[in-house]
C-alpha cells in the first residue's frame, strides 16, 4: 500500500508552508466566540481566497477561488494550518450553511447578491429554524406570512437563534401554505434583520454568555422574491441547510485543532511533579481521543470522495455531527481534568488558563450534543435511515387515546 501522495503534492505542501511561514503573522490571534469577525479577520479570509486556501472551490464569479475539487489538496491545507497553529478560513451559518445552500438551489440573481459578500464576512447570518414548539419536529413550525401587496408579511417567534442580535440577515422558516401538510407547507425567505417588526432578545446560558437569542416578528414585510426554491418547498430547502450545518458542527479539521490543543496544555500542565500528559490515567484517555479524532479525519475524506462521485455519503456522513460533537466535549473534558484544581477556575481568576476557554467550551459543546439535531434524534436517524431499522413506534396523541375509551365504553354499554 502506497500512502505517498506523490511529488505534485509534496510541491503543494510545500506552497503551503511557505505561504504559512510568510503571512502567518498576519493571522487574527484567535478565532473567538465574536459572532461578527475582526478586521483582521476579515483580511485574513480576503488573504485566503486570494491564494486558494478557503472557499477553494466557490467559483470565482461567486468571489471564491474557483478551484477544481482535489481531496489531497485541501487535506493537505488543513494538516499544514493545524501543524503551524493557525486559523483557517471563517466558518458561520452564512459560510458554511446558506452559501452551500444557494450554490445548490438558489437562483443566479441570490448566488450573485448574497454570496460573495458573506464569504468576505462582509455579511453576518443567522438561522429562523427553532421555536418553542416545534424544536426536534420543526415541521411544525407555527410562525406564518401572507402574502399582501407583493410582500410576504410575517408574524411568529423563532428560538435558540445564534448570532441573531450580531446578524445582518435571516435565512427563516416560515408557513406560507396554510392548508398543506405541515412538510409541504413551508417556504424558505432570506431578508434584513433591520426589517421593521423584528425584536431580538438575548438567552444567557450556562456558559454565562447569552449564546442564543429569541426572535419575534410581527407584520414584517418582506419581498416575495426574497423566497430560495419555490413557495411550498421550503423543508426540501431546509434539509439542504440541515445537512451542511451537521457538516459544519462535524468539522474533523476543528476537532484535529482542538486535540493539538489538548497536547500542548497537557505537555504544560503538572499533576503533582509530573506533566499531565506522562499520567497513565490521562494519557491513555488521550490515545484513545487520538484514534477517534483520526477515525473522523479519514471519514471525512472518505465523505468527500463520495461527494465527488455524487454519492450521497450514506452511513458515512450520518454519524459526523453525533460523533463530532460528542468528541469535542470529551476533549474539552480531558483538558479540564489535566488541569486539576484549576480546571474548575473560570470567569477571570488569575490563575485561569486560556482565559476560561476550556470550561467555556466544555459547557458550549454540551449544548452543541443537543443544538443542530439532538444525540437522540441523530441516533434514530443512523439507525432508521443508516441500518434500515424499523422506526420508533408513535404513542397516539392524549386525545386520541380519550376518544378511543369513549367509543370503548359505549360498545360495552351496548352489548
Amino acid at each position: 500500500m502506497d500512502l505517498e501522495y506523490g511529488a505534485e503534492y509534496d510541491a503543494f505542501r510545500e506552497e503551503v508552508r511557505q505561504f504559512l511561514e510568510a503571512h502567518g503573522h498576519r493571522a487574527p490571534a484567535g478565532q473567538d466566540r465574536a459572532a461578527r469577525p475582526s478586521a483582521d479577520a476579515v483580511k485574513w479570509q480576503a488573504l485566503l481566497i486570494e491564494h486558494g486556501y478557503t472557499a477553494r472551490t466557490i467559483p470565482s464569479e461567486y468571489g471564491g477561488y474557483g478551484a477544481e475539487p482535489d481531496i489531497l489538496k485541501s487535506r493537505i491545507i488543513a494538516e499544514e494550518f493545524s501543524r503551524a497553529g493557525i486559523p483557517g478560513g471563517l466558518a458561520n451559518q452564512g459560510i458554511s450553511m446558506l452559501v452551500p445552500t444557494l450554490l445548490e438551489l438558489g437562483t443566479e440573481e441570490q448566488k450573485r447578491r448574497w454570496i460573495e459578500p458573506t464569504l468576505k464576512g462582509e455579511i453576518v447570518w443567522c438561522q429562523g429554524y427553532s421555536e418553542p414548539g416545534a424544536g426536534s419536529d420543526l415541521a411544525a413550525l407555527k410562525t406564518s406570512a401572507r402574502v399582501e401587496g407583493g410582500e410576504f408579511v410575517i408574524n411568529g417567534q423563532k428560538i435558540w437563534t445564534s448570532t441573531a442580535k450580531q446578524a445582518d440577515m435571516i435565512f427563516c422558516l416560515v408557513r406560507t401554505e396554510h392548508e398543506a401538510p405541515k412538510h409541504g407547507g413551508i417556504s424558505y425567505l432570506i431578508f434584513s434583520m433591520d426589517t421593521p417588526g423584528i425584536e431580538v432578545r438575548p438567552l444567557k446560558t450556562m456558559t454565562g454568555h447569552a449564546e442564543f437569542n429569541e426572535t419575534f416578528f410581527t407584520e414584517v414585510r418582506v419581498p416575495v422574491d426574497q423566497i430560495v426554491g419555490e413557495r411550498g418547498q421550503g423543508w426540501f430547502v431546509a434539509n439542504a441547510t440541515l445537512g451542511h450545518e451537521r457538516s459544519m458542527l462535524g468539522d474533523p479539521d476543528a476537532l484535529e485543532n482542538r486535540l493539538q490543543a489538548l497536547v500542548n496544555l497537557m505537555r504544560e500542565e503538572r499533576v503533582g511533579k509530573d506533566r499531565a500528559i506522562d499520567s497513565p490515567v490521562l494519557r491513555d484517555r488521550l490515545a484513545a481521543l487520538q484514534a477517534e479524532v483520526a477515525a473522523m479525519k479519514y471519514n471525512g475524506m472518505r465523505i468527500l470522495s463520495n461527494s465527488l462521485r455524487g454519492d450521497p455519503g450514506g452511513m458515512a456522513k450520518l454519524i459526523v455531527k453525533l460523533q463530532s460533537c460528542e468528541l469535542a466535549h470529551q476533549i474539552s473534558a480531558l483538558a479540564i481534568d489535566a488541569m486539576g484544581e484549576i480546571g474548575i477556575l473560570y470567569h477571570g481568576s488569575p490563575r485561569e488558563r486560556a482565559r476560561g476557554a476550556w470550561q467555556r467550551n466544555y459547557m458550549f459543546q454540551l449544548g452543541l450534543i443537543i443544538g443542530g439535531g439532538t444525540a437522540q434524534i441523530q441516533r434514530n436517524i443512523i439507525a432508521e435511515r443508516g441500518l434500515g431499522m424499523p422506526r420508533e413506534p408513535r404513542l397516539p396523541k392524549p386525545a386520541a387515546v380519550e376518544r378511543s375509551a369513549v367509543a370503548d365504553g359505549r360498545k360495552q354499554e351496548t352489548a
